[in-house]
């Protein structure tokens, strides 16, 4: 490895070794998964704002700490005898090889879209030639793992199904669905049953989720894009009403909804 990733590595060994850092010592796998899904949320944001702003600072200061978790785990698993960074990476650079014949060998994948129809081949082959055993599933859905974030998952099995013709032909009939889901939200609003609610207001949910698939839309970026955007119109409107000198819990809907205007014509 380079230099600087050796040096990050030796670090990461001092600080779990004896005299080191207490806290540092005491972590396991478990203990630092938390931290590790925090990091990643907080590099997917960085990545956000480095597509809106051109600012990349933030971004390569996430990357760094998103690599710290992979150090981290690496060095515990090194303290175990269960694997070393030097096999982590040299497991992922054999994978990217097997997956990608189209530049490392033979195959003839001209296309983005080409790659992506023939991934699920890929991995196969890569599983059979890496002497892996084939997964086996009872559904072609229990490749996606139960605990990824709702959004995702809803994405990813939705695209599991789709591969194998599961799906409505145009976001046309999505857009029917959706429609279809609307009603029958209203109609349990009615009723106040609230499980019949929920469970309503998830199916609409999932049906967004598949127009967003039909339209090409990843639709965690697209929400995180939406929440970034309410929280820059609704600073605004903070900062319009405390130069105003008045108080944001006491102002009319109708006042802050006009501020919410401005805002938006301030934006565009």
């Amino acid at each position: 490895m380079s230099e600087q990733l050796d040096e990050l590595v030796a670090v990461m060994e001092r600080l779990r070794a004896p005299g080191g850092c207490p806290w540092d010592a005491e972590q396991t796998y478990a203990t630092l998964s938390q931290y590790l899904l925090e990091e990643a949320y907080e590099t997917f944001d960085a990545i956000q704002e480095a597509e809106a702003t051109g600012d990349v600072t933030n971004l390569k200061e996430e990357l760094g700490d998103l690599l710290l978790q992979v150090i981290f785990h690496s060095t515990i698993a090194k303290e175990k005898g269960d694997f070393t960074i030097e096999e982590v990476a040299e497991g992922i650079t054999k994978k990217l090889v097997l997956r990608h014949p189209h530049v490392f060998g033979d195959a003839k994948l001209e296309k983005a879209q080409d790659v992506l129809d023939k991934w699920d081949e890929l991995k196969k082959n890569e599983r059979k030639i890496s002497g892996k055993q084939e997964k086996k599933n009872g559904s072609v859905l229990d490749e996606v793992p139960v605990h990824f974030p709702g959004l995702l998952e809803a994405l990813k099995i939705t695209s599991k199904a789709a591969k194998v013709g599961f799906d409505w032909e145009t976001a046309q009939q999505v857009f029917d669905k959706i429609d279809e889901e609307v009603t029958e939200l209203k109609a349990e609003i009615e009723t106040n049953n609230r499980d019949e609610i929920e469970n309503e207001i998830g199916d609409l949910l999932f049906a967004v989720v598949n127009l967003a698939r039909k339209l090409d839309v990843e639709p965690e970026t697209a929400l995180k894009r939406t929440n970034r955007k309410f929280r820059r119109r609704f600073a605004y409107i903070e900062r319009a009403l405390k130069d105003q000198h008045q108080i944001l819990e006491n102002t009319p809907l109708s006042g802050l909804d006009e501020l919410w205007n401005e805002a938006k014509s301030v934006e565009k």
